[in-house]
């Protein structure tokens, strides 16, 4: 058995049978796929809850390719390239559009499993293709915007987990740049607001509210910012006057979960090592030596008391992985 614990952001301990690094998109029609495996790639967005009895294949492809175009820039990634360096990366060639998602967690390949999005900003705005392996067919496969099915953190790849390894992925970023600015602190900017003073903002932010996973295990944001209708919305505010939500499309509103997490006063809530983050409610911990159990005990703890106070169920964003492949968590009604 293979260790997993630094494999994975929230180092809970863990093993796998086998483990893949992949290293060249020429290797991946020849990898044998048995069931059960698990596609990583930096781990940032998996919690492994036990151990897994299976192959676990690490997406390590690296390469940027940049082709300016009369109007845009086209970027062509490798899946395994870290985000925020790529971002970041971007960001120092005055390519803008992405620096609402900077110092997000994880790879390339990733993003658009996710549709990671941060501060006004979906990473599906700007994906222009996905190749990626079909591991069902057997065969190559080039996906553009619609045909990954993006939506609220989700997509098709993460609705059929483990059917595509995503190999690049291609953006295109206008070079007729717009600053989003809707949503605090991004708001309170003051001045001519360049796409390097949202960039700097939102790693300041986001250094200063969420744990680094490197000193404090964690993955990001635990759960989901919940999506309900304008009805529900107006019988909680009857209750809870100050719930923090923002406006999406059609009759729905996005509630965050963070506030209702706080507000039930859970950010002090812990199961085992497995804790609240105190500064941002949204983000769980591993303090020390957390196990798996004591994480879905806490998040099971989390989603009960939120549904029994406001009927909202929550979700994680995360990803479970147990023994034998994902684990969804349920609480008893």
């Amino acid at each position: 058995m293979i260790e997993l614990a630094e494999r994975h952001t929230f180092k809970l301990p863990a093993q796998c049978r086998s483990l893949i690094e992949l290293k060249s998109s020429d290797d991946v029609e020849d990898l044998a796929f048995e069931e059960p495996y698990y596609l990583l790639g930096e781990g940032s967005n998996t919690l492994f809850v036990d151990n897994f009895y299976g192959t676990v294949i690490c997406n390590r492809l690296l390469g940027v390719c940049i082709e300016e175009q009369e109007s845009s820039y086209l970027i062509t990634s490798a899946a395994g390239e870290n985000w925020h360096n790529f971002v970041a990366d971007l960001r120092a060639r005055s390519i803008d559009g992405l620096e609402n998602l900077a110092l997000i967690p994880g790879s390339v390949g990733a993003a658009p499993v996710q549709n990671v999005g941060a501060y006004g900003v979906e990473v599906a705005t700007f994906i222009e293709q996905v190749t990626a392996w079909d591991i069902k067919e057997k065969c190559w496969v080039s996906m553009n915007r619609e045909a990954c099915q993006f939506a609220y953190r989700d997509s098709v790849f993460k609705q059929h987990p483990g059917r595509w390894l995503i190999t690049s992925v291609v953006f295109r970023l206008p070079k007729d740049w717009q600053p989003v600015t809707h949503y605090a602190p991004l708001n309170q900017l003051q001045g001519h607001v360049s796409a390097q003073k949202i960039f700097d903002t939102v790693v300041e932010v986001r250094q200063r509210k969420l744990p680094d996973p490197k000193v404090i295990p964690n993955a990001g944001s635990f759960f989901k910012n919940p999506v309900i209708t304008k009805a529900q919305l107006d019988e909680l505010l009857l209750k809870w006057p100050d719930m923090v939500y923002f406006p999406v499309a059609g009759n729905q509103v996005k509630v965050a979960a963070g506030w209702l997490i706080e507000h039930l006063g859970l950010k002090s809530a812990f199961v085992g090592d497995a804790a609240v983050n105190p500064r941002q409610a949204l983000v769980l911990i591993n303090k020390a030596q957390a196990t798996g159990s004591d994480i879905k005990q806490l998040a099971l703890k989390i989603m009960k008391q939120v549904a029994d106070a406001s009927g909202i169920m929550l979700e994680p964003e995360v990803r479970l992985v147990g023994q034998h492949g994902l684990v969804q968590l349920a609480v008893e009604k």
